[in-house]
């Protein structure tokens, strides 16, 4: 019975239905199947919802970034990057990859993201860098440079935040290796994924630079 919500939440995303709504129903029944009465059920979402208030800022987050692009961001973005005559798509997208490794790797990651920064700013500056560079592009192109972008973010974040002492990987994976005997501390585990995170660095690096160097032919 406890693996109901479970159930209710397959289920609820095969039919598609609001997922926020799958997600409470699997909530209460799992709360149900578990023995808690209802009263004890409401009491702990409210208190979930409390101690994350911060995740409903995605809501005030996502009209001001659609605002600002309605109102000519990408079009200031694109004159931006006209400015700089050395600016390339590997260059520029290199450079972000740094800031984005540098912000994840002291904590801040969500100063950065793909609803945030990639749509409106960096898909499109990265867009109008390669017309520069090659004219005028195909759709297979255009597609190309948006999910370069992407990668870029996810890769910079994925690969700076394990660096950081206090990010959720870091605690489960010394979690789990004491339940095996091997103790260690978290700057143990932050030092060691810095080499990982540079080798990243260098790969994606060399990716941007063969793109770069694609375009310009």
């Amino acid at each position: 019975m406890a693996l109901l919500g479970i159930a209710i939440i397959v289920a609820g995303f095969l039919l598609r239905f609001h997922p926020l709504l799958v997600i409470l129903a699997s909530a209460i029944v799992t709360g149900l199947a578990a023995g808690f009465d209802p009263l004890a059920i409401i009491a702990a979402l409210g208190k979930a919802f409390n101690e994350a208030r911060y995740v409903s800022i995605i809501w005030i987050v996502l009209p001001v970034v659609g605002l600002l692009e309605a109102n000519g961001l990408q079009e200031r973005a694109r004159g931006l990057i006209a400015q700089f005559h050395g600016a390339t798509v590997g260059r520029f997208l290199t450079f972000y990859l740094v800031i984005r490794q540098v912000l994840a790797a002291i904590g801040l990651t969500s100063v950065a993201g793909h609803p945030q920064t990639v749509r409106p700013l960096v898909a499109p500056i990265a867009e109008a860098a390669a017309e520069r560079q090659a004219g005028d592009l195909t759709d297979a192109d255009r597609e190309e440079i948006k999910a370069m972008a992407a990668a870029t973010d996810n890769i910079g974040l994925f690969f700076g935040e394990d660096i950081f002492l206090a990010i959720g990987s870091i605690l489960l994976i010394k979690g789990l290796l004491e339940q095996y005997g091997i103790s260690l501390e978290p700057l143990q585990l932050s030092v060691w994924a810095i080499p990982t995170a540079i080798a990243a660095f260098l790969i994606h690096g060399f990716r941007l630079w063969r793109l770069d160097r694609r375009l310009r032919r």
